[in-house]
């Protein structure tokens, strides 16, 4: 991982980079943001230009046997500590290595959803076990291999258990002079105080809507309008983007049942929208939601659309299509009370509402606030 591969925030990589030029490098970095932000790709790129042995332009070289083996997460000074599940009696991250190596090699972004999955314990709740503690203690005890430093990325610091982190305090606050920790989490405030204080912090701040739309055209081959359009709703996080593509086909779906609703809701057309709100209420509780939630962010496109400032808009091609011809109907004096409805019936079906009731009353109002 390269720096030049880091998403976003380029202060903070110009910050890291510096550091380790300038060899300021603090023996505990904590990397943190939201999740969704990609800040486990800056911690490898770090490691990775603190081993590299031919630096260039800024970054590292990429080909050098230090960057390969960076590559191939086989390089003898590069350490990984992570979230697992409790497989035996004393669980260490080795345990699943092949898997996290997998997960790494998959995406530049890490997906938390996606780890817990590759444990295969879909409702379990990975931690970073006191065994753990006992190996990282050993691991850094070593003399490093073939480089400077030995540094140990923690995913997730915030996974710890109290013994873990309790036995990690002494070589936190006072590693030896080869040992560089970089830290990475998704909720600082969860960390325990006495390791949070121990490290100099860096938060990473979300990456705007075009360039999470640059990389969704990049990494999946969009259209750049259909990946604003999917990189809007994310705002900023990345892993929501993505799972928002591996939805597209409901989201085509819910495209369709908007559409209809609006055509019949013009039309007045109260038999078609009895049947309409039955197929709606098919739906799971969730997916009913979604629908509602995305019913209302096109009333709120449509509505921009009418301002005819483009670079506000986040509609894929196929939305604008309709927008086109639709948006005139969405006006200030309905598109407020358009959103009020989307909204009540969102909180109608959370509290297990009927269904077949809550969205029939949807279409009958519609049907009103459509012709002011």
């Amino acid at each position: 991982m390269k720096f030049s591969e880091v998403i976003a925030n380029e202060r903070v990589v110009e910050r890291v980079r510096r550091m380790i030029d300038e060899d300021r490098m603090p023996h505990a970095l904590l990397l943190h943001g939201a999740p969704g932000v990609p800040k486990l790709a800056l911690a490898r790129a770090a490691a990775q230009y603190i081993h590299c042995t031919n630096r260039t332009d800024g970054d590292s070289c990429g080909h050098c046997p230090s960057c390969l083996q960076h590559e191939s997460f086989n390089h003898a000074d590069l350490f990984f500590s992570f979230p697992i599940v409790n497989l035996k009696k004393e669980p260490v991250c080795d345990d699943f290595i092949d898997e996290w190596r997998e997960f790494l090699s998959e995406s530049s972004i890490e997906n938390y959803q996606r780890w817990v999955q590759k444990l295969g314990k879909d409702n379990a709740q990975p931690i970073i076990y006191a065994s753990e503690g006992n190996k990282i203690i050993h691991d850094m005890s070593l003399a490093s291999y073939s480089s400077r430093y030995k540094v140990l990325i923690m995913w997730l610091p915030e996974k710890m258990n109290m013994e873990c982190a309790n036995k990690l305090l002494k070589l936190i606050e006072e590693p030896s002079d080869d040992t560089l920790f970089i830290m990475v989490s998704d909720d600082a405030k969860s960390i325990l105080p006495t390791i949070y204080s121990r490290t100099q912090r860096i938060e990473l701040l979300k990456p705007s809507t075009p360039q999470v739309a640059e990389y969704l055209v990049k990494n999946y081959n969009l259209d750049y309008q259909d990946a604003l359009a999917t990189a809007a709703p994310a705002d900023g996080n990345i892993v929501e983007a993505v799972n928002s593509l591996e939805l597209d086909s409901e989201n085509k779906q819910f495209h369709e049942q908007f559409v209809s609703l609006m055509r019949m809701a013009y039309l007045s057309n109260l038999k078609e929208l009895k049947a309409w709100s039955e197929t709606v209420a098919g739906y799971k509780r969730e997916k009913s939601r979604r629908f509602m939630q995305y019913c209302a962010r096109q009333v709120r496109e449509n509505f921009i659309y009418n301002l005819h400032c483009s670079e506000l808009n986040y509609l894929t091609r196929e939305e604008e299509a309709f927008s086109t011809k639709f948006s005139p109907f969405i006006n200030e004096r309905n598109a407020e009370r358009m959103l009020d409805e989307f909204t009540r019936a969102d909180d109608d079906i959370r509290a297990n509402g009927n269904a077949k009731i809550v969205l029939f009353d949807l279409a009958i109002n519609i049907t009103r606030l459509i012709k002011m």
